[in-house]
């Protein structure tokens, strides 16, 4: 098989997430730790005890998943399988931090520096109650973008995350995305559902964060993956340190092209999937997009067992 490691995005936290990895993994452990005096403060006692309204705050939840699928990488490793086993990686939204910290471009401490600054500039983009979000299921991506423009009404409201077939989110001001969601609904959508999100993320609305990322990402040591990256707003893969520098700081305001994504990397060859850390949403979309491929989850210690030795082609 051809493989490619996926990493989670926000929405995948959970209290307690990657404690059994660093139970079984000392490798595993270290990258709590690491992450921890990086950033100066114990996330790691959050991420373990919560509460969950405090890990889900942006600012902790992105250097959060990070780090849990950083530990759950390093479980792989300690079984026997490496990055460079992936013809390809990819994140969705933060996760191409974690896929790239995978693929050593960034440092484990650097990516967590850069995710709790991307997580206070994403929160900071727009006064609380001014956007939102929601995720339009049975419409695909063409008949969303359309209902985001004809909502907008001189606001923003832009088709944000590509998920899978029948799952697009929108992003923008409150009251234009409430006007999206009625009207997918008159052209049938299944359900247009409003999300429990703090900011607006991908659209215009984080262009003050986008500018943040681009001062932070130009201080930030950047080396080529071991790995290509398939990028999420190019939806193809990309080597090239300076280029994924800018990508990175499109992506803020950007849409998350998961769907094309994945399609890209069946197109290119790869015929499994292994999602990397918290949860298990981006194996779903998967098995959505391309009925074909192998999906596996390697977020506990047992699963990132199983998803080693499938690699290894002993499964």
């Amino acid at each position: 098989m051809s493989w490619a490691f996926i990493f989670p995005g926000q929405g995948a936290q959970a209290v307690g997430m990657g404690l059994d990895l660093a139970a079984r993994y000392p490798a595993a452990k270290a990258v709590f730790e690491e992450v921890d005096d990086a950033l100066g403060e114990t996330l790691s006692a959050l991420i373990a005890e919560g509460p969950i309204e405090t890990l889900t705050l942006t600012a902790n939840a992105q250097p959060a998943l990070m780090a849990t699928s950083l530990a759950a990488m390093r479980a792989l490793e300690a079984e026997g399988v490496s990055v460079t086993d992936a013809a390809f990686v990819a994140g969705h939204s933060l996760g191409e931090y974690s896929a790239l910290t995978a693929a050593g471009a960034f440092t484990v401490g650097e990516a967590a520096k850069l995710l709790r600054i991307r997580g206070e500039a994403m929160q900071a983009a727009t006064p609380e109650g001014v956007g939102a979000m929601a995720a339009i299921l049975g419409l695909d991506f063409a008949a969303v973008a359309e209902v985001a423009a004809e909502a907008a009404q001189g606001e923003i409201c832009q088709a944000a995350n590509d998920n899978d077939p029948a799952q697009v989110v929108i992003s923008g001001h409150r009251a234009a995305v409430e006007r999206a969601a009625e009207i997918a609904k008159a052209r049938g959508a299944k359900r247009a559902l409003m999300l429990p999100v703090s900011a607006p993320f991908h659209c215009a609305l984080m262009a003050p964060a986008a500018e943040r990322m681009r001062e932070a990402l130009a201080g930030a040591t950047l080396r080529a993956p071991a790995v290509p990256l398939v990028a999420n707003v190019r939806a193809e893969a990309v080597s090239d340190p300076e280029t994924i520098r800018a990508l990175l700081i499109e992506q803020v305001t950007g849409a998350v092209r998961w769907r094309e994504s994945v399609m890209w990397m069946a197109g290119a060859g790869v015929t499994g999937t292994v999602e990397i850390g918290a949860g298990k949403a981006l194996s779903g979309m998967v098995r959505r997009i391309e009925k074909s491929m192998g999906a596996f989850a390697a977020g506990t210690a047992d699963e990132a067992s199983a998803a080693a030795a499938a690699v290894k082609g002993e499964a």
